[in-house]
């Protein structure tokens, strides 16, 4: 059961993207063992069949940590499917790497002690899936997808012309607005515990 969130006071010239970055982060604190297992199941159901229904046999994911919405289930899933499953590897300068899942015992502490594939990286990295999950705070209802502030996933999307990108979240991250900025991507569906809610189309890439 998620509990609701102190009231937060906040400093003179925060801006309403920090101050909704702020609130989402906190209020995932207060979601219970439960919670987060419950909606594991029924991330993973989703996911799955959105995988499937899109046909794709290479797929990039993430390794959920803390309270972000849970992915290993959905991870192992696919790969028990056949999918080739790319996760990140962080790099200096808001780069990110992609290699092969090869399980959880292939795993290493990366930057910032998170978990990262052993394996080197693929050579075809993000342009070589056709479907990437990806981790986000709030998505809203134009698909612009609110991150952590470090501009990772951002650099790594606009760098590569994913066919499908999703994003999943819990049931109350679909916001109105992110207050997006130049720089941030958007995605085209956004999965949640108890819904899939495809989004506009993303405007065609320059040249």
């Amino acid at each position: 059961m998620a509990h609701a969130p102190h009231r937060r006071h906040y400093r003179r010239g925060v801006t309403a993207k920090q101050r909704l970055r702020e609130d989402l982060l906190e209020r995932r604190t207060h979601l219970d063992d439960a919670a987060v297992a419950a909606a594991e199941q029924q991330l993973c159901d989703a996911a799955l069949m959105l995988v499937r229904d899109h046909g794709a046999a290479r797929v990039a994911a993430y390794l959920s940590v803390g309270r972000e919405p849970p992915t290993w289930a959905l991870v192992e899933a696919l790969c028990a499917a056949g999918v080739d499953v790319l996760v990140p590897r962080s790099l200096p300068r808001r780069r990110i790497v992609w290699a092969a899942y090869e399980g959880r015992d292939r795993l290493v502490l990366g930057r910032f002690t998170l978990p990262e594939p052993s394996a080197p990286p693929d050579p075809g990295g993000l342009r070589s899936v056709q479907l990437a999950l990806v981790p986000a705070l709030a998505v809203d209802r134009a698909g612009f997808r609110l991150g952590r502030g470090g501009g990772y996933y951002d650099t790594a999307l606009a760098e590569a012309p994913v066919p499908l990108r999703v994003a999943l979240t819990y049931d109350h991250e679909i916001v109105d607005d992110v207050h997006p900025e130049p720089h941030d991507e958007r995605v085209d569906v956004v999965v949640t515990p108890a819904r899939t809610v495809r989004l506009p189309p993303r405007p065609p890439v320059a040249g």
